[in-house]
């Protein structure tokens, strides 16, 4: 048997535990999955069972090869780095569905790499995901809480995010030393829409730089010219602070601002 290698951040998930996951994943027959990150095939096997099709992502090179040896009918092996893959690696399936088990260390790029891929696309219907239960609690956080940021809101934006399942470190071997969740995400367009995705999202990942400082501060980290007009034309005062505004404040302010 491959033992985990620190290296992947690898957590093999517990047989008592994958029959809660697959329940709250709720494959079926004509449902086509990317699974990142297989491992064992904990997951797979199940999905497999269930589900139409199974594309599997594996990095690490004879846990690939032993999913490979198993020759389950209805499951591909794809060998790589999901963040390194081009989109034609993956299926090309109208509708797929994710799942995953996913390193604590790349959580959060992977999860911008499936709103890049997918979101709003309608080829992704939704992401089912095992994280660390910090990153779950800042995909799922309000504004105006510590856990609101980043990831929050640029998520947020193209994704409705619900908590599934409370994982405890005894639900993967070697138990690792965080709690984890799993959640779902369901994709949908751009809401509200942005005249310019780059600038949406570079304006957000720029004031929470400066999340501790006013908004009209925090907005000089995203241009050095003054942001005032753009705060009046938005109809946002530039005293507040940038974890207090909502998605669609983000979303109005990026639109008011020059080109």
């Amino acid at each position: 048997m491959v033992r985990a290698r620190k290296r992947f951040g690898q957590h093999f998930l517990e047989p008592a535990w994958v029959t809660k996951v697959i329940r709250a994943i709720d494959p079926v027959g004509s449902d086509a999955f990317v699974e990142i990150g297989p491992g064992r095939g904990a997951l797979t096997r199940p999905l497999a069972a269930q589900a139409g099709r199974v594309t599997a992502v594996e990095i690490d090179r004879d846990l690939a090869s032993d999913l490979r040896a198993a020759a389950l009918p209805n499951v591909s092996i794809v060998e790589g780095d999901f963040l390194e893959l081009a989109r034609s690696a993956l299926p090309s399936d109208a509708r797929l569905r994710v799942a995953g088990n996913l390193p604590y260390n790349v959580a959060a790029p992977i999860l911008f790499t499936l709103v890049d891929w997918f979101g709003g696309s309608g080829t992704l219907t939704d992401a089912t995901l095992m994280l660390q239960r910090e990153v779950a609690d800042r995909l799922v956080a309000a504004p105006g809480t510590r856990e609101y940021g980043v990831l929050t809101v640029l998520i947020g934006h193209s994704a409705q995010v619900k908590r599934l399942l409370a994982l405890p470190p005894g639900a993967f071997r070697p138990p690792p030393k965080v709690h984890s969740a799993l959640v779902q995400l369901r994709f949908h367009a751009p809401d509200p829409p942005v005249r310019d995705l780059s600038v949406f999202r570079g304006l957000v990942q720029a004031v929470f730089t400066r999340r501790r400082k006013t908004l009209a501060n925090a907005l000089l980290a995203f241009r050095e010219s003054s942001p005032q007009p753009a705060l009046e034309r938005a109809g946002i005062d530039g005293k507040r602070r940038p974890e207090t505004l909502t998605i669609a404040e983000f979303a109005r302010l990026s639109d008011e601002m020059e080109p």
